[in-house]
């Protein structure tokens, strides 16, 4: 199966979902124009409160329709941009790849992964018990957390519905997906 996208979403406010739109436009080093986490530097509010000057690692939120599907097993029925994220993914297991990993999507644009989104309380605000539906124990006991992967544009460009989406892996050794 081609990996696409499914699903692009923005919003201008720091609210919980975004909207979802024909396409949004990337912006090399900043993330998704007009939307709130759009920034170099930290745009999230709990991380900007810690350290406003921090480089943002989150720039953009992307999660596999893979998981919904998955969420809607269990009685959850979410749509795209439903939460927080940018780009919706069908074919490919976005939390399996390791951090650095270059996602070519569309015509130009690329995205590198910096790590995993980490699931917080607002979650259950949007539909109880979701935080916990997004989270798992691995038999060794380390957490899973499968609420979708964060990215910093490397080319920008716009993205639309149907856009299909490459991998490129970084160069070996390489390092599992962390929260950022």
């Amino acid at each position: 199966m081609t990996a696409i996208v499914i699903a692009v979403a923005s919003r201008k406010t720091h609210s919980f979902s975004k909207q979802t739109r024909p396409s949004i436009r990337l912006l090399a080093g900043l993330g998704v124009e007009d939307d709130a986490h759009c920034g170099a530097t930290v745009q999230h509010r709990s991380h900007a409160r810690r350290d406003p000057a921090r480089p943002n690692l989150r720039q953009v939120h992307l999660v596999q329709s893979e998981l919904f599907e998955a969420l809607a097993a269990g009685g959850f029925a979410i749509d795209p941009g439903g939460m927080g994220e940018n780009i919706t993914t069908r074919g490919i297991d976005l939390l399996s790849l390791p951090r650095g990993t270059e996602l070519s999507i569309g015509a130009q644009v690329v995205i590198q992964l910096t790590g995993l989104r980490s699931p917080c309380a607002q979650l259950d605000a949007y539909r109880p018990g979701l935080m916990a539906a997004v989270l798992e124990r691995a038999p060794d006991g380390r957490l899973i957390r499968k609420a979708g992967v964060m990215g910093v544009v490397v080319n920008g460009g716009t993205l639309a519905v149907g856009d299909a989406i490459r991998v490129h892996l970084p160069a070996a050794p390489s390092q599992g997906l962390e929260p950022v």
